[in-house]
């Protein structure tokens, strides 16, 4: 008997169908013919607890500080003890086993670590499937590759596992006893990415309640010149009084300045005119998706990756949903103008979209070389019954259709002009951009970004016909929100002080992975340490006087940034798991040094009084609008 053990229910459904025979059902399997399908139902094992290595380490004790097993153990989770003793009783019978996780790092952990729990040593193959409608499973049975060909990518995935269970056991109970000491009665939970994702938050809600304004004054002068008007701005020279930023922060040259334009005569004296060609975006990986889908629809990243979910597996209308790839294969181009159209077809604003596509295109985002265990998402082909779908269903499905269907539009070309001109020996500048071809841009937004200035000619006369001051105020940095989090976790190399690690984090995945960013903000959420605030994300007392009473390197992002770095060489062949995990307890060591009960006694009664600070800034300042105009100054429009 041949057995396949897909990774939940849905896969091993769909896996059945495509099988040749009559599925007949029996409990936790289905079977045709000689092959049986089973399933996992997420992570059926999980590590062990302390207690299991050693009865001591039940009572949590700082003096027993670090737990590090010597032979690692999997325990059933307590939900999961009926499948696993189905599929111990199916892996004594069969002859070979194909292994049909999902295509990535957790997937590749979550069935091997089963196969292996259950001591099974026949002939593995490995299934990877990114499309549940029949077709795509077929084609997927027809080209299964040895499973010993991902043990990398399983030790990567193990080694992460072992990281996470020696960082979090360790850590959480070094600083939730040394809450103890401080007065505190709960559980500080402390998380090799969580915990930098926390200092994120934390650092910005500080920064926010640390900021303090102060007032700039931009000059505007609306300017004649042979083919109409314009308005142009003051560039104050590095003798003005001016901020980091280069704005003017004394308002009285400003005003000098406005008082002696109207009637000036000038000349452009610099022209920079050029046209530029913009590619679409690529298709959403999962990360790409959640800011999308945040800012156009305020949904989360976990609503996003949920919905994601259940378009994957219930209503099959989309590719396998977590990945972290924004390329597709160069395969699926002959096929894309048959999936788009029947994904387009019960949808007005699809089949309008579907119009406008020119299947002769093709893009940069078919390319193989940057395809791995998964591709971008894409719709599967499968026509969607809107009726069945809800509301945000209807909005995520359209947009991992409207990327992939945008490859098959024109690049946006725009005709971008910068003009400076010369008044009063001062320089002014414009700019403006007009739209030759708009491409793919109208199934993104109808919206013009900036207005296109009149026909110029360099060295042109112009004259001013009306000046003015405008009072700003400088603002606070934005507190995080679900798409600019997720984003920064994508991007975490710019939140890194060292310019030698922020190049080595470049091109990392940053912190988390597609799979599991979502969760680690609602876990902050559910932890008590972070609160929405409508659509902000803002840290709690308790959540401040965590990342206060930590050690810096816990709390920041280079660390874990450069661990997934590591995990990412493991799966290619490139790092040992055993030197991770030395580092990691060389590290562990130093860091359990470092708690200190008075320290985070502070923190937390420090927290009692700031932690308001960022919540009563959350609304954005309001701006002082002021204009000076001379008596023979008028405003103009452009």
């Amino acid at each position: 008997m041949r057995l396949i053990i897909a990774e939940k229910p849905s896969l091993a459904r769909a896996i059945a169908e495509a099988l040749p025979g009559s599925p007949r059902r029996q409990e936790g399997a289905i079977v045709c013919g000689d092959t049986t399908v089973t399933w996992c139902l997420g992570h059926l094992l999980e590590q062990s607890p302390p207690e299991a290595y050693d009865p001591a380490d039940k009572q949590w004790r700082l003096d027993r500080l670090p737990i590090v097993p010597g032979t690692w153990k999997l325990a059933p989770r307590p939900k999961a003890r009926g499948q696993l003793a189905v599929i111990r009783k199916l892996i004594k019978q069969a002859t070979s086993v194909v292994h049909a996780g999902d295509p990535d790092r957790e997937g590749q952990l979550l069935v091997q670590e089963v196969i292996e729990h259950l001591k099974y040593r026949g002939p593995v193959q490995r299934l990877l499937i990114s499309d549940l409608n029949r077709p795509a499973v077929t084609r997927a049975l027809a080209q299964l590759r040895p499973n010993a060909e991902f043990q990398p990518l399983f030790q990567a995935a193990q080694a992460r596992s072992r990281a996470d269970w020696l960082y979090g056991i360790n850590l959480t109970r070094a600083w939730t006893l040394t809450g103890r000491q401080a007065g505190f009665d709960g559980v500080l939970s402390v998380g090799r990415v969580q915990t930098p994702v926390l200092g994120l938050i934390v650092r910005r809600d500080n920064a926010i309640r640390d900021f303090k304004p102060h007032p700039f004054y931009p000059l505007w002068v609306d300017l004649k010149v042979a083919n109409g008007q314009l308005r142009a701005w003051w560039a104050p020279r590095e003798n003005q009084p001016l901020d980091d930023q280069g704005r003017l922060i004394d308002r009285a040259p400003a005003d000098a300045l406005a008082a002696s334009l109207p009637g000036a005569s000038g000349q452009l004296t610099t022209l920079e005119q050029q046209e530029k060609r913009q590619a679409p975006p690529l298709p959403y990986s999962l990360s790409a998706l959640q800011v999308d889908a945040a800012r156009r629809h305020g949904l989360s990243a976990q609503m996003v990756l949920d919905i994601c979910q259940r378009l994957y597996e219930q209503h099959k209308l989309i590719t396998y949903p977590r990945s972290d790839c924004r390329y597709l294969p160069e395969e699926h181009l002959q096929l894309a103008r048959q999936s788009l159209s029947g994904a387009c077809q019960n949808d007005a604003t699809l089949r309008q979209w579907l119009q406008g596509a020119d299947f002769t295109l093709r893009s940069k985002a078919w390319n193989d070389k940057q395809v791995g265990a998964h591709h971008a998402l894409a719709p599967t082909g499968k026509p969607a019954d809107f009726s069945q779908l809800s509301a945000t269903e209807g909005h995520v499905f359209r947009l991992v259709v409207r990327n992939v269907m945008a490859q098959f539009y024109r690049p946006l070309r725009t005709f971008e002009v910068k003009a400076e001109f010369t008044l009063l020996n001062e320089a002014f500048r414009a700019r403006g951009q007009s739209i030759l071809d708009p491409g793919w841009k109208p199934l993104f937004t109808t919206r013009e970004e900036t207005p296109p200035l009149p026909t110029l000619t360099q060295h042109e006369p112009c004259q001013a016909l009306g000046a003015g001051v405008e009072e700003k105020e400088t603002r606070p940095p934005e507190p995080f929100t679900d798409a600019s989090l997720i984003k920064a976790m994508m991007n975490i190399g710019r939140y890194v002080d060292d310019p030698n690690v922020r190049r080595t984090l470049r091109d990392t995945d940053g912190l988390g992975t597609e799979a599991t960013r979502a969760g680690i903000i609602e876990t902050l959420v559910q932890r008590g340490y972070l609160v929405r605030q409508q659509k902000a994300l803002r840290a709690t007392k308790l959540g401040c006087a965590l990342i206060a009473a930590l050690p810096s390197a816990v709390s920041t992002p280079e660390r874990t940034a450069l661990w997934e770095q590591r995990l990412r060489a493991i799966s290619e062949q490139q790092d040992h798991p055993g030197a991770f995990q030395q580092a990691l307890l060389e590290d562990l060591r130093a860091l359990l040094g470092q708690s200190d009960a008075d320290k985070l006694r502070r923190s937390l009664q420090t927290a009692e009084g700031a932690a308001a600070g960022p919540a009563k800034r959350a609304a954005k300042p309001k701006k002082r609008y002021t204009k000076k105009r001379t008596s023979t100054a008028r405003k103009t429009r452009s």
